[in-house]
């Protein structure tokens, strides 16, 4: 295999540039996972997540992929035969309707486009339906990963206050958490589910449910098997900083640095450079002449753009000539959209001149793939940036 000199660019919408700090960190030696150097680290990173989360209430890690937390967050609240509304965004959400199916509950899938979000009138329509309430919960994606698509949780959860019914209410967050807003207590969320490998700016391998009271009491009658996913041994052992299993203490270890590095910048600041990094990508988009993904402007990602090509085009192979000319990875198209988009990463360890250096192995890959566009997108990047101070001028 060929060397390809340079830095590798991942602008994948996750996994993400993991920083130098936090890989440090995760190259410490590895400690003793019940000694006392390890029940300090545990108390510190158990309570730190939680103000990532906005919540004060227990956050379980898992060492597991997003998928595991997902897992965890349905068999912890359900029961054989239960019902649960999930609304279609797009890939990931689809995926979760499947895991439903067959861990033995019954999912009710409402139709979406693929280009919108969550739409909580309809949530609200069909639980005003459920009178004996065998509705259980309703579960939906904050942020569609395969799409670009942010939904308005808040307003998922009026709508099912609205309706009077109690079902539960589980978000995914995996590619929004600490790059979007989000606030699991203040929108009256029961599970949120998220992952190291985004925002967290951390390797793939740690997952995270964020738990309610309620769910917590929900969770004493579920009768979905579960063991390695139980929340009460975690919790019972998380009170002193322990894990009921043996946990990735390394990364652990850099999760420690990452929260520390979030609040440093702080938070607000975290949120509006992903905002930033967004409409920079969304207007070299739109002047190349190509369509975004999402359909509605107040649901634009802050973490992410799939870019629509046009027919007759292989957003496959505009991804590959980029990989061997640029050395940069883009996201690929997912489900139906597989071959006809292509995603644009814009999170994590993420700044001004990573938006207009991927953006540039963009429009060169463009160029040699013939795909017809209008030149001068980076320019068009590169001119709102300019024009509006990143967080380090204004601090000058």
């Amino acid at each position: 295999m060929n060397h390809q000199a340079g830095r590798h660019f991942l602008q994948i919408p996750g996994p993400t540039n993991t920083p130098l700090a936090v890989l440090a960190a995760i190259a410490r030696p590895t400690i003793d996972h019940r000694g006392p150097e390890f029940g300090k680290l545990g108390r510190e990173v158990l309570s730190g997540v939680r103000t990532i989360f906005k919540t004060a209430n227990p956050v379980v890690i898992y060492p597991a992929s997003g998928t595991g937390a997902w897992e965890a967050a349905l068999v912890n609240t359900l029961s054989a035969g239960d019902k649960v509304l999930m609304f279609e965004t797009g890939w990931f959400a689809t995926l979760w309707n499947r895991m439903a199916t067959r861990l033995g509950v019954v999912p009710e899938f409402i139709k979406g486009d693929w280009r919108s979000g969550v739409t909580a009138d309809a949530i609200e329509a069909r639980l005003r339906e459920d009178r004996t309430h065998e509705i259980k919960a309703v579960a939906v994606v904050h942020n569609e990963t395969s799409t670009g698509v942010t939904s308005d949780i808040a307003a998922v959860r009026r709508a099912i206050d609205s309706a009077g019914h109690p079902a539960l209410l589980l978000v995914d967050t995996i590619s929004s958490l600490g790059s979007i807003d989000y606030r699991h207590d203040e929108w009256g969320v029961d599970v949120t589910v998220g992952g190291s490998q985004k925002g967290l700016m951390l390797p793939p391998g740690l997952s995270f449910n964020a738990v309610s009271d309620k769910a917590l009491a929900v969770s004493k009658a579920a009768r979905l098997p579960r063991s390695f996913w139980d929340w009460e041994d975690m919790l019972a052992s998380n009170e002193k900083g322990y894990f009921p299993y043996t946990p990735s203490t390394n990364l652990l270890q850099g999760l420690k640095v990452a929260i520390e590095m979030l609040h440093a910048e702080g938070l607000d600041n975290v949120f509006r450079r992903h905002q930033r990094a967004a409409e920079a990508t969304r207007r070299a988009i739109r002047h190349w002449g190509f369509e975004i993904q999402c359909a509605n402007e107040d649901e634009y990602s802050s973490s992410l753009t799939a870019v629509r090509l046009p027919d007759g085009h292989s957003a496959d192979a505009l991804r590959s000539e980029i990989l061997a000319r640029c050395n940069m990875s883009l996201g690929n198209g997912l489900g139906p959209l597989a071959d006809k988009v292509f995603r644009i990463g814009h999170l994590g360890d993420f700044h001004d001149l990573m938006v207009t250096g991927t953006l540039s192995g963009v429009e060169i890959g463009l160029k040699a793939c013939g795909v017809p566009y209008r030149a001068g997108g980076v320019e068009a990047a590169t001119n709102y940036l300019a024009g509006n101070a990143g967080p380090l001028a204004e601090a000058a």
